[in-house]
């Protein structure tokens, strides 16, 4: 769920973009002249913020609709949540982007996998409370799974007068979660959902699976030398501290607002390693990871490299709160026995989400809705896929979908980058083959190849 590296963050922006200007496409752009424009002005709530330049056979535009704060009260306080369409043809099928986090500031065209394989519209979601998408002023009582689907609700019935042809739901990580919930809620809305890396951690206390999941992945000698790592960097900790306070220094990075100190942000940083590692590496960076031998600089620098030493810092954090404060209230995280760093921790129970939220925003877990999330999908839930990379982390506590016309796959040797192209043969060729089938587009369809715009691997960016 969390970033691979920190460098995006300076990029993020607090606001919609507003000095773009709509232009209208040429006709050959999408062969429906400026109709779809026109439609689009048209649909109540909807604003078109602009247009971007025409990529072949599509238009691409920038929205916003008009959400309540709070869906129990329609007639209160609003907020404008941030969208973008990629228009190919109004009655071809569309899919659903669901993220789980914010836009980027200045958003391109692209693609997700399963809109390639189908040749279809894209619409791309924010997520509620990731700036600008935010009520002014916030209650974050609103950050709610019910809430979040019932924004994506809107959006769908509002966009179905124009796309008439099947709806496919999708998401990857926090993304494939959000694609799930709003399924559970909305069931009609949507004709399937491909979630991919989805966690379902539907009883929070119940995490051994964490722990049995580092204790086989990989080779061994590669998890012990993962393990001596953390050893090693807790063992110099004073060391590595004072390397920290340097960096931050350096680049006006603080603790005060969520870990308090330095020396928890680096103990928090040194619990991540080894799931980073697994999260956006493959086991042929096992040949980097640093030997008991190396210099305090070297073992920092990698750390710093696949963990993130700024991640845990006021700053690194500013973006990802909503995350966690969902984390905290609703959806759960992965609790650890370190077992191998006994004697070499300080603070007890410190790799949890409450850990890194300001005190005005840490709540207690309700475990209500995701009981209830995982009940469904293993027994009322139809047309759901789930992609898997079998070396991801993330992947050690899955959803279970029922037997309606449902499937799950697990990529080989993947991460948290797993997809369908990823699969073993045959399983790419079925699943491919369900998609088409659920979308209602011919199973000798081609994957639409379209220069110019990139393929979207869906998870935050680094």
């Amino acid at each position: 769920m969390r970033n691979r590296l920190l460098a995006m963050l300076a990029a993020l922006s607090m606001a919609l973009p507003v000095a773009f200007t709509v232009q209208a496409a040429p006709a050959s752009a999408s062969g429906t002249g400026d109709d779809i424009l026109e439609r689009l002005k048209a649909v109540p709530g909807l604003t078109v913020v602009s247009e971007g330049r025409p990529v072949p056979g599509h238009r691409y535009f920038i929205l916003s609709f008009t959400q309540p704060a709070d869906h129990r009260k329609p007639r209160g306080a609003t907020f404008q949540q941030r969208l973008t369409l990629l228009h190919r043809a109004e009655d071809a099928p569309t899919v659903l982007f669901t993220g789980g986090y914010g836009l980027p500031p200045y958003p391109g065209a692209s693609r997700t996998e399963p809109t390639a394989l189908i040749g279809g519209n894209q619409v791309s979601l924010e997520h509620r409370f990731f700036t600008p998408s935010r009520p002014a002023p916030a209650d974050w009582r609103n950050l709610t799974i019910w809430q979040a689907a019932t924004d994506e609700h809107h959006i769908v019935q509002a966009l179905k007068p124009i796309y008439s042809g099947k709806w496919i739901q999708t998401g990857a990580s926090k993304g494939g979660m959000t694609s799930v919930y709003h399924r559970r809620f909305y069931p009609r809305d949507i004709d399937a959902v491909v979630a991919y890396v989805a966690p379902n951690d539907h009883v929070n206390p119940a995490d051994r699976a964490y722990d049995r999941f580092f204790e086989t992945v990989g080779e061994p000698s590669c998890r012990k030398a993962l393990e001596e790592v953390q050893r090693q960097a807790l063992s110099r900790r004073d060391r590595m501290v004072a390397l920290l306070e340097a960096e931050a220094a350096r680049k006006g990075y603080t603790f005060a607002k969520t870990l308090g100190t330095a020396d928890r942000g680096f103990e928090m940083t040194v619990l991540d390693t080894a799931w980073a590692f697994w999260q956006y590496r493959t086991t042929a960076a096992c040949a980097t990871v640093p030997a008991a031998t190396a210099t305090d600089e070297e073992l920092y620098a990698w750390i710093d490299a696949v963990a993130s030493f700024g991640f845990y810092t006021d700053q690194g954090q500013e973006y990802y709160r909503p995350y966690y404060y969902q984390a905290a209230a609703q959806l759960g995280w992965a609790t650890m026995s370190y077992r191998h760093l006994r004697g070499l921790l300080r603070y007890k129970n410190l790799n949890q989400p409450n850990s890194v939220l300001p005190a005005e925003l840490r709540s207690r877990h309700d475990p209500w809705p995701m009981l209830d999330v995982d009940h469904w999908v293993r027994t009322r839930s139809e047309r759901m896929m789930f992609i898997y990379g079998e070396n991801d982390p993330w992947g050690a506590e899955r959803f279970t979908p029922s037997g309606r016309d449902s499937a799950l796959y697990v990529a080989p040797g993947a991460n948290h980058g797993a997809n369908i192209a990823g699969l073993a043969e045959p399983d790419r060729a079925e699943a491919t083959a369900t998609l088409l089938r659920w979308a209602g587009v011919p199973a000798s369809h081609p994957v639409d190849r379209v220069p110019g715009l990139p393929l979207d691997d869906m998870l935050p960016p680094a």
